[in-house]
């Protein structure tokens, strides 16, 4: 595994992103472990977050991008420190949009925040965990609404390597369907391989009961289908 990748999952557990309990994904799934990027708040995590995107987005999509676009709410802090450290790191000047949840009716008036997409524009959705895929079928229409655009791929934070709507995972049903790159900073195989038995600030993040709850969880909703 890359180092970068582990920095990454060690980064997670410190800022109390990567947790495990009980939880309900956005698609109704009760889950064992969460990703709740909502809870990078300072300046210092941020910016850390921007760049490991950033590296990820240069090794498997590549640079040649007009736009970044977060889908509202998570995705509008994700698609700035990302086209921030962007163009610090590599020198891509990229744009950032976003939509809102509701059109708004004055003054700056539309569906988006942020940069207007235009015929032609190189988009890449930024996102934070993917489970069924649901965001991103309400983002596709939202996207060519705007005009031809390019989307040029889907990076997220985590691939949680569950079934989308059917038996494939959900980045491998997206990419089929869409057409675009699919890609994740870290996928749960590797934060399970990493912090099983493993102190993080002197304590075991991952124990045998744990596992054992992840692998129940794997069993009824693991993608029989994973190729990214």
């Amino acid at each position: 595994m890359q180092k970068y990748k582990q920095e990454f999952i060690e980064f997670m557990v410190k800022s109390n992103v990567l947790r495990f309990g009980e939880f309900v994904t956005k698609s109704g799934r009760q889950t064992p472990f969460f990703i709740n990027t909502g809870n990078y708040t300072t300046g210092e995590q941020l910016e850390k977050l921007g760049e490991f995107y950033a590296q990820t987005i240069k090794e498997r999509i590549g640079t040649e991008v007009d736009v970044l676009f977060g889908p509202a709410y998570k995705g509008i802090p994700l698609t700035v420190t990302t086209a921030i450290a962007m163009n610090k790191l590599y020198g891509t000047n990229v744009e950032y949009c976003s939509n809102r949840k509701e059109v708004k009716d004055h003054g700056d008036k539309g569906i988006l925040l942020g940069s207007k997409i235009n015929d032609g524009d190189k988009v890449l959705i930024v996102e934070d965990v993917t489970t069924a895929g649901t965001s991103i079928y309400e983002t596709m229409p939202i996207l060519k609404s705007q005009g031809d655009v390019d989307v040029k791929g889907l990076i997220i934070s985590v691939d949680r390597m569950e079934r989308g709507q059917g038996e494939q995972s959900a980045l491998v049903e997206i990419r089929e369907k869409f057409g675009f790159k699919t890609c994740a900073i870290v996928t749960m195989a590797e934060v399970i391989e990493y912090l099983y038995n493993k102190e993080v600030n002197g304590k075991i993040i991952i124990n045998d009961e744990i596992k054992a709850r992840i692998d129940d969880y794997y069993s009824q909703y693991g993608a029989k289908y994973y190729n990214i």
